[in-house]
């Protein structure tokens, strides 16, 4: 509700005037009061402080100085709010001055409850305060006493202080779990809970919500997932019920990082995006709203990773599978070399997503590898990570044992860094269990361990790691400084630049020195695992024996023995550490460099979010207690955001792994990624074009830059990178592969000419996109033709593509394709015509004038060959203000243009300018225009454009200006466009962030002389019903408005009767309440209107709108309706197995007439989706069906959270493997990211004993869906299940008239959705079926349906 409209708010400042007015001082300081705590719950904390502050002044001039507590109180908390600390501090200890001056016991509770929080807030943003921790104690217990003395002795007249003392339990409770005290967090936080079941305090409670919250971030660290879940889920209900918008959001935020922990990134995102919604509703909670989006943008980077790290298990195995046959021969240790190189990469990306069971299982495959490489470096160093593992999973016994075993491996060898480096592990490792002392004792042999060998990094982080216990564990405050002293000192010295100068001569360890000769699966990755292979080993081969190095062609057993005779003496050798991260070094490895990723004790999280109601804290990296656990709340670790350590002293020694990027990146350094990402180029294909002045490889949509025009117009078009234009000769082909070891790039031959590209950004699946490489090719050989040739603007139109008489689209895969090529050249191209194309030739012209490179993405648009040039159809281009000129030049000159898209791209209020130059020019008055310029970063004014642009008044038909950030400051631009454009009939502003002041002035612009029949207006809030309510009534008077979108729109009762009303008397043909929350009732009460209206209706979405199966009968059974309805949009609506019955009789209506179904998120289970497929063989009319995200397969093949099912014995896995393996139903590659509800609390303790002692043990394949051990309840599913998908095929069989069909997110293996595909493609559909079958997506369709790849913002009816 905007803040006009709030009648509390009026109320008290109508009430506030008359005081000021009548001159009742106190009366006066009261409202003001009163109107800065309306205006601070509401999240509007800067005009809260204004009021507060007139409440100051004039308490201070006429009020007595007891009046000033509740003022001072107020002030306080508000800078606290704005994280004014200082601030806070004058006004909170001035409260508690005058409480104790007034013996006022309440006010001092009050007051230390309020100091507390501060120095809370500046102890977890400080590196070295070590007062602000101890005055949090301080204040917190002296709280606390107060509360309790007075819940036991309140004052007469006065209630219970029984909140306060629970309030008190969740302050210290919040502060334990701050400094890693889990256990002493979970007892207080309990103690609290108990407190308010034993006094009956009502459930919806704000301090049970606080409580319930920050017990499931504490049951969160100590990964008992199940009862986290259960605390957050009840803080955000509670939140919900008493209207806490920020605790809420702040609770969903905990759940998004709960499911992220657990790598369901998915359901992560969800949780951030409604946590997002609410903030963005708040006002002055910009921090907040821009953190949680950086955890959304931190997810998807983390999915990246998830892809990564399963497509390197498969290279993993690949190796594993080579193994035996390089058994006894010269290249087994090369072999064994490659699977270590797979593994560490294997470890560093299980780490970056916190898959610690994954990551548990390669260090112990990693050791394995070291033993049989007989490497007691790298066994070490296996050592450690195993370590780092089980102290992740917080089995510190085992770490201990690990960390230890560790350290006596480096002993052994004499390596002084290894030793350093186990000692602070070790360290570590007793601090989380509790033994202060002994760690403290770890740390300071670990420093004596690197002072002796001059190794600053590792010194460094054992100083930081002592000071922190000193601090933090027993308030030593001298010896804290003391440390500190020496940690600036050291930070200070000149050793960083001596490291950084001798990077480049570190030497390798025992086996990284042998060869170059990666295999092609590692090549890909060469440049990083190599740097990171030889710097690890580098750092840790102090004090190392350097012997004689052995080559790969001696077998493994000659190097055994001759290990064992050798007795050359060892020499120390000072290492240099570097400043260069490393992103595929193993945590626990870069230890010495005082990453804050693996030395950082104190955590850094993105929200805090202590859920007081109050605060929201900005992410700031602290700047030197980098000391211990790395950080797993989701988006507050630096390994997806390096750019927040810009300001911290401490990243001169930092690694941070920036998952975003495939080559390291350092903090301090800046580097240029876009030369960085992809800078091989093949020796193969090396004649260039000779004016190539910046060229780079590159895949589609990167633009190169230099390129040079040629007088005589000769072949030198460099626009494009070198890699993919060539003139070569075919001499040069013959003798080299096309696909080189580093990607999959390919050689065409067209005409006379090359063109090379790269396969990966053509791929949909393990399929090639071939229409899109057609047009691609036919773009790239235009460019590199000559002046004279270009001139006409001829494009050709190719055919086929032909790899030795074979046509690409026969070929399976890439990896069937790549193996016909070798040795072949090249792919040949046919040309079955020519198109001209006159824009690409003005666009491409107007780039050499300019001299832009030309876009690429956007060449191949323009290339369309399926729709005329008027139709200027180009979003998605990367465009900004400034390569968007060339296009708009060409455009001027083109003249004719009658639509226009420039939607997803990223341009501003310019090229809107420009863009008015244009249609002003061309002198066109007449002839329709669609302008869609959505999701781009327009502002208020660039509608000035529209407006002061006469010749759109007679032309414009269709705006789209949705996804940018119009505010409110647009709503007299939209009303002059609404009156003077007098063609346009259709308007699309959603997610524009206006509000209800926009809305009005649409209505009030609004007359009967309109032609508008489309408007779209969801997901724009705070808008009130009387906006809307308005709105309505002025478009039932429009003679052609038929559709109507609001979703997003929360419809209260009354803008729910004025769609009702709308829906009688105008003849509506599309109806989009998605998300509205209009429940079961209102739904009905829609279908009561619609069918007593004029029967036109042919969209309908009711999404996510709370609806149950009886909505469907009803629907059913009303046949005006169904007879007309061609798409239907029933998604995220909670039908469960029992709505399957009902879509059942909806679709076998012989009335229905539905063509396409929208039935995702329904939660309908495997049954569910049987039922109404085995429907569908009774309706003709169904074209497309979408049942995403609607099978739960918890009860068949979840794995609980955490369980160890992976190291279950062989005896049970025996039974593993189905009687019919097509039929099984994959699971999440990683065991902690089981589906969802299924939290196994504890389930850390269930693990096997460590049989990886056993030298001579067998190792098992890597785990992987078809490979993890089979869970009883997964037994189970072999029968039930089996015969289920074995009906689903048949149904699918059946379903002859269906042409789209989506299953995706549904958890079925690639085998079973080939078996299903099969029966798609066994009917009538032959020959025409096609599947989109990749990770989870799961898509089958005939040709002429596009399955996806259309945002859902851009689909056109």
């Amino acid at each position: 509700m905007p803040r006009g409209d709030d009648p509390q708010l009026s109320a008290a400042k109508r009430a506030y005037r008359n005081a000021a007015a009548e001159g009742n001082r106190q009366e006066e300081a009261r409202w003001a009061n009163v109107i800065g705590d309306i205006l601070k719950n509401k999240g509007e904390y800067v005009e809260a402080l204004k009021w507060l502050r007139t409440d100051y002044e004039v308490s201070v001039k006429y009020l007595p100085e007891k009046q000033l507590l509740p003022t001072c109180q107020s002030l306080g908390e508000v800078y606290l709010r704005l994280e004014y600390f200082k601030d806070a501090l004058i006004y909170q200890k001035k409260h508690l001055e005058l409480a104790k001056d007034s013996n006022d016991l309440i006010e001092q509770q009050r007051a230390c409850t309020q100091l507390g929080r501060t120095y809370h807030e500046m102890f977890l943003r400080s590196d070295d305060d070590h007062y602000s921790v101890r005055n949090a104690k301080k204040y917190f217990k002296s709280a606390m006493k107060l509360a309790q003395s007075l819940k036991e002795n309140p004052p007469s007249g006065k209630s219970s202080f029984l909140k306060e003392y629970i309030d008190g339990h969740n302050n210290i409770g919040m502060l334990e779990m701050d400094l890693d005290n889990l256990e002493e967090a979970q007892k207080v936080l309990t103690k609290g809970l108990g407190i308010c079941d034993d006094e009956e305090v009502i459930e919806n409670d704000d301090g049970r919500s606080r409580l319930h919250h920050n017990l499931g971030k504490v049951y969160m660290e100590l990964r008992k997932w199940d009862k986290s879940r259960e605390h957050i889920e009840k803080d955000i209900m509670i939140c919900n019920r008493i209207g806490h918008c920020q605790g809420e959001a702040k609770g969903y935020i905990n759940l998004g990082e709960l499911h992220y922990r657990v790598q369901k990134c998915e359901d992560a995102i969800l949780c951030y995006e409604k946590a997002l919604k609410m903030a963005k509703s708040m006002e002055d909670e910009d921090a907040l709203a821009n953190q949680i989006g950086q955890n959304i943008e931190t997810v998807k980077e983390a999915m990246k990773v998830m892809d990564e790290l399963k497509k390197e298990e498969q290279n993993l195995k690949k190796l594993i599978r080579n193994m035996p046959m390089a058994r006894g021969t010269a290249s087994e240790r090369k072999c064994l070399r490659q699977q270590n190189a797979s593994l560490d990469r294997l470890i560093e990306k299980s780490s970056m997503i916190f898959a610690w069971l994954k990551h548990r299982e390669f260090a112990k495959r990693k050791k394995r590898v070291a033993i049989e490489l007989c490497d007691k470096e790298k066994m070490g160093d296996s050592f450690l990570v195993i370590g780092e593992s089980y102290q992740r999973l917080r089995n510190f016994n085992k770490a201990l044992k690990w960390c230890t075993k560790s350290w006596e491996a480096y002993k052994s060898i004499g390596n002084l860094e290894g030793q350093a480096l186990a000692k602070i592990n070790i360290g570590d490792v007793l601090d989380s269990d509790g033994n202060w002392v002994g760690a403290l004792n770890a740390f300071e042999e670990g420093y004596g361990i690197a002072l002796k060998a001059n190794l600053p990094s590792v010194q460094l982080s054992a100083l930081e790691n002592m000071h922190y216990s000193h601090m933090i564990r027993f308030d030593n405050v001298e010896e804290a400084r003391r440390l500190q002293l020496l940690i600036d000192k050291l930070k200070q010295s000149k050793t960083r630049e001596l490291e950084t100068e001798n990077l480049e001569q570190d030497c390798c360890s025992e086996t990284e020195t042998e060869g170059h000769d990666l295999s092609p699966n590692e090549s890909e990755s060469s440049d990083v695992s190599c740097f990171q292979e030889a710097r690890t080993n580098s750092m840790k081969s102090q004090s190392h024996t350097r012997v004689e190095e052995p080559k790969d062609d001696i077998p493994l057993i000659s190097l055994l023995h001759s290990r064992k005779s050798s007795t050359n003496p060892k020499t120390a050798r000072v290492p240099y550490s570097s400043t260069e991260p490393t992103q595929a070094l193993p945590k626990s490895m870069s230890r010495s460099t005082g990453s804050q990723e693996t030395l950082g004790r104190k955590r850094i999280r993105v929200i805090l979010s202590d859920d007081e109601g109050e605060m929201y804290d900005e992410l700031e990296c602290p700047r030197g207690r980098h000391h211990k656990v790395i950080e797993e709340d989701v988006a507050a670790s630096d390994e997806f955001k390096n750019g927040n350590n810009l300001a911290s002293p401490v990243c001169e020694f930092q690694d941070i792994s920036a998952v975003a990027s495939k080559c390291a990146t350092s903090t301090c350094t800046p580097v240029n990624l876009e030369e960085s990402t992809s800078s091989y180029k093949s020796s193969s294909l090396n004649v260039a074009a000779q004016d190539a002045k910046d060229v780079r490889t590159s895949s589609t949509g990167v633009t190169v830059k230099h390129f040079d025009f040629n007088a005589n117009g000769s072949k030198n078009y460099t626009g494009v990178p070198e890699s993919l234009l060539h003139s070569h000769d075919a001499s040069g082909l013959n003798t080299h592969a096309c696909i080189n070891e580093y990607g999959q790039y390919v050689t065409f031959k067209i005409d006379e000419e090359f063109v090379r590209l790269e396969l990966g950004s053509y791929m949909a699946g393990d399929k090639l996109g071939i229409e899109c490489l057609k047009v691609e090719v036919a773009c790239l050989y235009y460019l590199q033709l000559p002046k004279d040739k270009r001139s006409k603007g001829l494009l050709p139109i190719i055919q086929n593509m032909k790899c030795g008489g074979r046509a690409l689209e026969t070929f399976e895969g890439i990896d069937t394709l790549k193996d016909h090529l070798r040795g072949k050249g090249w792919i040949e191209v046919s040309v079955d015509g020519w198109v001209q194309k006159r824009l690409m030739k003005l666009y491409i012209d107007c780039c050499k004038e300019l001299s832009e490179p030309p876009n690429l993405k956007l060449l191949t648009k323009l290339y369309n060959v399926e729709i005329s040039e008027d139709e200027v159809i180009v979003p998605d281009c990367e465009l900004q203000d400034v390569s968007i000129t060339p296009l708009l030049n060409a455009l001027e000159a083109h003249k004719g243009v009658a639509v226009l898209d420039l939607s997803h791209n990223s341009l501003g209020n310019g090229t809107l300018e420009k863009l008015q130059q244009v249609f002003a020019s061309s002198g066109q008055s007449y002839g329709s225009l669609v302008l869609d310029l959505h999701c781009n970063r327009f502002g208020p004014t660039a509608l000035f454009q529209i407006c002061e642009c006469r010749v759109l008044f007679t032309r414009l038909e269709v705006l789209n200006i949705s996804g940018n950030r119009l505010t409110d400051a647009c709503g007299s631009y939209l009303s002059t466009i609404l009156k003077n454009c007098k063609a346009l009939y259709s308007l699309n502003i959603e997610r524009c962030s206006i509000t209800s002041r926009t809305i009005q002035k649409i209505a009030d612009s609004l007359g009967s002389e309109s032609v508008l029949s489309q408007i779209c207006l969801g997901y724009n809030y705070p808008i009130s019903a009387n906006a809307i309510v308005n709105l309505l009534a002025k478009l039932a008077t429009l003679r052609r408005f038929s559709e109507l979108n609001l979703n997003g729109l929360k419809l209260s009762k009354p803008m729910l009767d004025s769609v009702c009303q709308l829906s009688k008397t105008s003849c509506l043909s599309a109806l989009m309440l998605g998300d509205t929350n209009i429940g079961i009732e209102g739904a009905l009460k829609l279908i009561e209107s619609l069918s007593n209206g004029t029967p036109e209706l042919v969209k309908l979405d009711l999404s996510s709108c709370g609806l149950t199966p009886h909505y469907i009968l009803r629907l059913t059974a009303e046949i005006s309706l169904i007879t007309g309805i061609l798409e239907l949009n029933l998604g995220g609506n909670p039908f469960m197995q029992e709505g399957g019955s009902a879509l059942v009789s909806l679709l076998t209506n012989p009335q229905c007439c539905l063509q396409v179904l929208v039935l995702s998120k329904c939660h309908l289970g495997l049954l569910g989706v049987l039922r109404i497929l085995q429907a569908l063989p009774e309706n003709f009319s169904l074209e497309e069906l979408n049942l995403a995200y609607n099978v739960n397969l918890d009860k068949f093949n979840t794995l609980q959270y955490d369980s160890t099912v992976t190291e279950c014995p062989k005896s049970m896995q025996t039974n593993q493997h189905m009687s019919n393996s097509s039929f099984k139903i994959s699971l999440p590659e990683e065991v902690e990211g089981a589906q969802q509800g299924s939290f196994a609390p504890n389930s850390d303790q269930l693990e096997a004993a460590d049989s990886e002692d056993d030298p001579n043990r067998r190792e098992p394949v890597v785990s992987g869906p078809s490979d993890s051990c089979t869970s009883s309840c997964q037994r189970n599913f072999s029968g039930q299940g089996i015969q289920l998908v074995q009906d689903i095929s048949t149904a699918i069989g059946m379903a002859k008239h269906l042409k789209l069909l989506d299953l995706s997110m549904n958890g079925f293996s690639v085998e079973t959705a080939e078996m299903l595909y099969a029966s798609w493609s066994s009917t009538s559909r032959a020959g025409l079926a096609q599947r989109h079958i990749h990770d989870k997506t799961f898509h089958l369709s005939v040709q002429g349906r596009k399955c996806c790849g259309v945002k859902p913002c851009c689909r056109r009816d």
